[in-house]
């Protein structure tokens, strides 16, 4: 685990029971989360929250700054030593102080969960590995919703076995929990 990092992305109340984007069993993949960010803490290892902020909260009535819908969900509450990023992208490097934080802390590996698969979980592993980090995905921990496209619906449970299948083809080792867990 040495110069690894734990980035928890978007794991906000916006998701949850109650919020404006809810995706299925998002207290699941938080608890998850919360597993992980434990075992980062004990080692004293490097952990940063991600938090979604809509720049125009007219084109996109989600995240408005200032909400309780935009606070980071409380199974994954920050600790005051943690940093917390704020950012208006998928991409969580995007316009965000992220890469000049992980290279300062010469962080070369990252375990990425949280929100939502299919958008800011995969734009940021991708970005990662385009910058030269290695990254794990923790698939349990991470969260999506139903798509639909030309009036088709996509099942949560499709979405998320297909950006995980993708992400593990080429830029990220994807485990479960447990796997990840198992080997402290």
């Amino acid at each position: 685990m040495r110069n690894s990092a734990l980035i928890v992305i978007d794991i906000q109340n916006e998701y949850f029971e109650d919020g404006g984007m809810e995706l299925v069993d998002p207290l699941k993949a938080g608890m998850n989360a919360r597993r992980v960010i434990d075992q980062f803490r004990r080692e004293k290892l490097p952990v940063v929250h991600i938090q979604h902020i809509s720049s125009d909260p007219k084109a996109m009535p989600f995240f408005i700054d200032g909400t309780r819908a935009a606070e980071i969900h409380e199974s994954v509450s920050p600790m005051p030593n943690e940093l917390v990023i704020r950012k208006h992208f998928p991409n969580s490097f995007r316009e965000t102080e992220l890469l000049d934080y992980l290279r300062s802390n010469k962080v070369e590996k990252l375990v990425v969960v949280g929100m939502m698969t299919h958008m800011c979980i995969d734009a940021t592993v991708r970005a990662a590995v385009d910058l030269g980090f290695s990254c794990t995905v923790i698939a349990d921990a991470c969260a999506t919703r139903d798509l639909e496209i030309n009036g088709s619906v996509v099942a949560a449970l499709d979405v998320q076995h297909a950006f995980l299948a993708a992400l593990a083809f080429f830029y990220a080792q994807v485990q479960d929990t447990e796997t990840y867990l198992a080997r402290y």
